[in-house]
């Protein structure tokens, strides 16, 4: 039996965000220095190249300046080869990573002050002058105190052979880069000390927010969801304890909702259970009127029942993305369906206020839905003969209205803020065999359109429902005309 160790993502996982941004941080800029040293040193390294081989050519046209002259001496062209290169040493002064060396006669006669006076008698620094005595040029060799570019320029004469050696010692040529280089590396990782400090630094307070998220989503139970966490700036963060704050108040909204619907679920539904266990209990299977009248109860608390059960389902839909399909539609002609469609409701006179000719974006079934539930709201608060009217106006201010009026006894002040709340029913109503579940599903589908509805009290008396819907969504690209 093999047991799998974790791999280094899941190892990564264990690490705290402010450990892994700190070390992030100092990664790149570690990165960053390194990158910005090796290229500083590339740049002066063939900087330093360059003045070398400048250097050369320089020491080189100034040599041959002088052998195409006079020798002062005679005021005559040059005729010794050890004149000519002496006097050329007597007026030029060498770098101090450099050597000027006369060589003639096989040996080497006269050299410049140097570091390194060795290389004069290093038989492969020889050897370079033996093989380039007569053509002249350059070629590099490596020593224990670094590159040495050894350059020949010769001249001869009828007697004897010789030549005017430089030899440019490249490792001295680099101290001072390498000096500079290592100050760079020193103050480097200093300063990738403080970034690295600055970063956990930032870091930590930038996470105390998500820390404090943390320990408040600890704290928080199903039943105590009033938790909030401190905002404190103006930044992303904060931005986001915002939205978090945002959503535990929505959720603790829900979850109210939630326990307070399934109390008034389980209190509606357990009156009619009641009342058929108390029937049952009591029935005499042998008295055929009593088992018919019972059945009869019985049927009819079922459908009940089936009402609340069909009414839950509706409301439970209208969380659901797919409750409402928008469609163009337009208010006129769809109000006088809507119309045509209340008349089965009651023996009411009914009647447009408004109608507005306007092409919409909405759903059509559900908006029909909700005007019919407000409508035979209507007809359970008026009597035979009262006026039940529709209609519908657009205005820039509130965008789509559509309402319902009636003639009835109208809304009390104190019941209108709660009057669409799930399972409330207003006085008038008590003694029905509604639920209080139809203007709930009056304001989901309001609420699903993006608006909402009201109620006012109508003039000369009764009451209007009012739906107010936007001319567009904000999801939605398609124009109104």
């Amino acid at each position: 039996m093999t047991t799998e160790r974790p791999g280094a993502a899941a190892a990564l996982t264990r690490v705290s965000v402010r450990t892994r941004l700190t070390a992030a941080v100092a990664v790149l800029t570690g990165l960053a220095f390194t990158a910005a040293g090796v290229l500083v040193y590339a740049l002066e390294s063939s900087h330093i190249e360059s003045e070398v081989r400048e250097q050369i050519e320089q020491e080189i046209a100034e040599f041959t300046e002088l052998q195409a002259g006079n020798d002062p001496a005679t005021a005559k062209p040059f005729t010794s080869v050890e004149a000519l290169i002496e006097l050329y040493l007597e007026r030029n002064v060498p770098d101090d990573d450099e050597l000027l060396l006369g060589y003639w006669d096989g040996e080497a006669r006269r050299t410049s002050v140097t570091r390194h006076p060795e290389l004069i008698e290093d038989p492969g620094f020889l050897d370079v002058i033996g093989r380039r005595i007569r053509s002249g040029g350059s070629e590099r060799i490596d020593r224990e105190y670094g590159e040495v570019v050894v350059t020949v320029a010769p001249v001869s004469n009828s007697e004897t052979d010789g030549a005017l050696v430089i030899a440019n010692f490249l490792a001295d040529e680099h101290e001072e880069l390498d000096r500079v280089m290592q100050t760079y590396a020193v103050v480097s990782a200093l300063l990738l000390g403080l970034i690295t400090g600055a970063a956990a630094w930032q870091a930590g307070r930038l996470l105390s927010p998500l820390r404090t998220l943390r320990d408040t989503a600890r704290e928080i139970s199903e039943t105590d969801l009033s938790r909030r966490i401190p905002e404190t700036g103006n930044d992303d963060i904060t931005a986001l304890t915002r939205t978090v704050n945002e959503m535990l108040s929505r959720l603790e909204q829900a979850f109210i909702g939630q326990r307070r619907f399934l109390d008034d679920a389980g209190h509606e539904l357990k009156t009619p259970l009641t009342i058929v266990r108390g029937h049952m209990e009591v029935l005499d299977v042998d008295d055929p009127s009593d088992v018919e009248s019972t059945r009869t109860l019985m049927i009819g608390e079922i459908d009940r029942m089936s009402r609340l059960v069909n009414d839950l389902i509706m409301l439970a839909k209208a969380d659901r993305p797919d409750f409402i399909r928008f469609h163009p539609v337009n208010l006129a002609p769809f109000l006088d369906t809507v119309l045509e469609k209340c008349r089965a409701l009651g023996a009411r006179e009914w009647v447009i206020d408004d109608s507005t000719e306007f092409l919409a974006l909405l759903d059509e079934q559900r908006v029909t839905q909700a005007l019919l539930q407000l409508a035979q709201n209507a007809v359970r608060h008026t009597s035979e003969g009262d006026v039940i009217a529709l209609g519908s106006r657009v205005t820039p201010q509130h965008g789509i209205e559509l309402w319902v009026r009636d003639s009835g006894s109208g809304v009390d002040d104190v019941e209108k803020e709660s009057i669409f709340d799930r399972f409330t029913r207003g006085e008038a109503t008590r003694d029905d065999e509604g639920f209080g579940l139809g203007l709930s599903i009056v304001s989901a589908i309001a609420g699903t359109h993006g608006g909402t509805v009201s109620v006012d009290d109508a003039p000369g008396g009764g009451a209007i429902f009012t739906l107010t819907l936007p001319v567009h969504r904000k999801d939605d690209t398609w124009p109104a005309s």
